[in-house]
C-alpha cells in the first residue's frame, strides 16, 4: 500500500513508519506539525529504507491524494483539519489521536459517510481485547460491584483521563446494570462521604516513561476481579494502526472499528 502518515515526527509515527516500511508498505506522503523540526526533511533519516523516501511537509492536499490510506496519530485539532481536507480528497483514513472530545468523535463518524474510517483511542490487539472483556465481565455483573477504573501513562502525555480509560467506561456505562447514567468520578480528594453505587471512579497516573496501563476493577464485598492490560512497547499500537489501514484497503465508506479489524 501507499500510505500516508501524519504526525511523522512523534514517536508513534516514528513506531508507524517502521513496523509499515517492515510490512512491505511504502510512505507515500508525510506530514507533521508546522514548525517540527522535521518538516523539510527525509523520512529516511527516521527509518533508512527506500520505502521510507519522502520528505515530510505540512498537511496539504496535494499529497494526500497520492495516498491509499492515512495514519493519523496528532492532536485533536490536527486531526479536524486532516477530516476537513479528506471531505474533498476522500481517502480512507485511521485516527489513534486521543483526547478527542465527543463532539470530534461525532464529527468523525458523520465523515465516515464520504470515506472509509477507522478511528480508535488504542489501536492495540490487547487492549482491543480488554475493551471485549469489559462488555462481557459488565453484562455478568451488578451493582453489587463498584466499578474504579485505573490507567497511567508517561509524564509527556497531555490528556487524562486516557482515551482508553474514557471507552473502558464507556463499555461499563453501556453494559452494566444500573449503571447507564452513572457520574464519573475523577479522583477523591477531602472529605466526598461514602461510595455510592452509581459511580465509576476514574484515576489517573503519569510519571517516568510508561507507555501505557489500563485496569477496570470491580469491588465487591467478598471478592475482586481485575482486568488489566500493560503495553511494554509502542509496537503493539503501531502494528494495530498499519493492521487497521490494510483493513481499509478495500473497504466501503463507513465507520468501522478495531473489533472489524480482529474479526470480533
Amino acid at each position: 500500500m501507499k500510505i500516508g502518515l501524519y504526525g511523522t515526527g512523534g514517536r508513534m509515527g516514528n513506531a508507524i513508519l517502521r513496523i509499515m516500511v517492515e510490512r512491505g508498505h511504502e510512505l507515500s506522503a508525510a506530514f507533521d506539525a508546522e514548525g517540527s523540526a522535521y518538516i523539510s526533511e527525509n523520512a529516511m533519516k527516521i527509518v533508512n529504507s527506500p520505502l521510507a523516501d519522502c520528505i515530510i511537509t505540512v498537511l496539504n492536499q496535494d499529497d494526500l491524494k497520492k495516498v491509499d490510506c492515512v495514519i493519523d496519530f496528532t492532536s485533536p485539532a490536527a486531526s479536524m483539519k486532516l477530516i476537513d481536507m479528506l471531505q474533498d480528497v476522500k481517502k480512507p483514513v485511521v485516527i489513534g489521536t486521543t483526547g478527542l472530545s465527543a463532539e470530534e468523535v461525532e464529527k468523525i463518524r458523520k465523515a465516515s459517510a464520504s470515506f472509509p474510517v477507522i478511528q480508535s483511542p488504542n489501536m492495540s490487539l490487547g487492549v482491543n481485547l480488554l475493551f471485549k472483556l469489559t462488555e462481557i465481565a459488565s453484562k455478568a455483573l451488578t451493582t453489587d460491584y463498584d466499578v474504579e477504573i485505573f490507567e497511567a501513562h508517561h509524564r509527556m502525555k497531555k490528556d487524562a483521563p486516557s482515551g482508553t480509560a474514557k471507552r473502558l467506561l464507556e463499555e461499563v456505562r453501556k453494559n452494566m446494570r444500573g449503571l447507564s447514567d452513572a457520574a464519573d468520578i475523577n479522583g477523591r480528594e477531602g472529605i466526598p462521604g461514602e461510595r455510592s453505587s452509581n459511580e465509576i471512579g476514574m484515576h489517573a497516573m503519569r510519571g517516568g516513561n510508561i507507555i501505557g496501563e489500563h485496569t477496570v476493577f470491580y469491588v465487591g464485598m467478598d471478592d475482586r476481579i481485575e482486568l488489566t492490560h500493560r503495553a511494554a512497547n509502542r509496537d503493539i499500537f503501531a502494528r494495530g494502526a498499519v493492521s487497521a489501514a490494510e483493513f481499509l484497503a478495500d473497504k466501503e465508506n463507513g465507520s468501522y472499528t478495531m473489533y472489524d479489524v480482529l474479526g470480533f
